[in-house]
């Protein structure tokens, strides 16, 4: 395990050793992929959306016995019980509030008074500008090369219109997986990046070994952004499940949808009036057609399937383009200690370039 070698506006934030993020990704991000990552001296996000908040505090509770390190958790700012979810990072001490939607600004306010460093994702400069007004104390955006929910903008495009509208730290994500990619991003003039996929294909991530060698069977064109999942447009594994829902019509999606809504119900313990609640929320905060609120459902169910369950029959993976140029499995702590050292040796490389 190396030292700290690079220090930017991020680390000090945060306390962590080396400027790099590893994303919550449903079904993904558990326990053990956190504080593998923790300890290696990144900052490990859980994944809150796919757990019940009673999940969420004993996920939180494993994480503490697991490391001492700072570790953040992501939330869904406009599920119905976020304020209930903050009050147990507040609780436990947890040192990041992730979101993945812009939070209210005085839920903002409250984390930030218990000393919560707030964290939102966002895919435009004007969402920045906007988060940064309410108090958010960095962000992360992620360009159109991520996995999961992404835009259209690559990261090479986006990055520099975030970085010249907000002064607060900001964190790259979508295309990176090595220290090369880090140099360039605090070159850019961000303070860390994000990585979902190049942690996903690690010894720490739970994701079933059968899963990751067909990751690591994939190449750059092997990914698709399609919006057939949840109405919304999705970066994943380009398999036979998905081309059959790109060719299959709205109609005979429709009986599928409503079982995997029924089974989300079920394993999120949410009541009809809170699903109901939580889908307006989905609506007002994203502008979600009626349709695309009843494809949600969609994607937990068929996340877990492929990711826990090792079904790629029926279920999606998502994957970041990077899935690409990845060939191997090292544990976090090799992971990190490879990327901040190349990173800090492509800095020192290119300085030489300056009269």
């Amino acid at each position: 395990m190396i030292e700290q070698l690079l220090r930017t506006p991020f680390t000090d934030l945060v306390g962590v050793r080396h400027p790099v993020v590893q994303t919550g990704m449903g079904w993904v991000s558990g326990p053990r992929l956190v504080s593998g990552t923790a300890n290696a001296g990144g900052l490990g996000i859980l994944a809150s959306a796919t757990m019940t908040i009673q999940e969420l505090e004993r996920a939180i509770v494993e994480v503490k016995d697991r490391t001492d390190q700072p570790f953040g958790v992501n939330l869904r700012a406009d599920a119905v019980d976020a304020p209930d979810r903050c009050r147990l990072l507040i609780e436990h001490g947890v040192k990041v509030a992730s979101f993945a939607l812009a939070p209210k600004p005085e839920l903002i306010a409250t984390l930030k008074e218990h000393g919560i460093v707030v964290m939102p994702s966002i895919g435009a400069a004007k969402h920045a500008v906007k988060v940064a007004s309410w108090g958010a104390d960095a962000v992360m955006v992620q360009g159109g090369e991520g996995g999961g929910h992404t835009g259209p903008v690559p990261t090479t495009l986006l990055l520099p219109t975030v970085l010249d509208a907000v002064e607060i730290p900001v964190v790259a994500a979508g295309g990176f997986f090595d220290g090369r990619g880090l140099a360039a991003a605090l070159s850019y003039g961000a303070a860390g990046i994000g990585m979902g996929t190049r942690f996903l294909l690690t010894q720490d991530s739970a994701v079933p070994d059968a899963v990751k060698r067909l990751y690591l069977e994939r190449g750059l064109t092997d990914t698709v952004v399609t919006a057939k999942v949840d109405g919304m447009p999705h970066r994943m594994l380009r398999t036979e499940l998905v081309e059959e829902l790109e060719e299959t019509s709205a109609v005979r999606r429709m009986g599928p949808t409503l079982r995997r809504t029924l089974e989300f119900k079920r394993t999120s313990g949410m009541s009809w009036p809170d699903l109901l609640k939580d889908g307006r929320g989905m609506r007002k905060a994203q502008g979600r057609t009626l349709a695309q609120m009843a494809l949600a459902a969609n994607t937990p169910m068929m996340l877990k399937a492929g990711l826990v369950e090792g079904d790629t029959s029926a279920g999606v993976l998502a994957s970041g383009q990077v899935v690409g140029v990845i060939d191997d499995l090292p544990t976090c702590e090799e992971l990190l200690d490879r990327v901040v050292t190349r990173a800090a040796d492509e800095l020192r490389r290119a300085s030489a370039y300056v009269l």
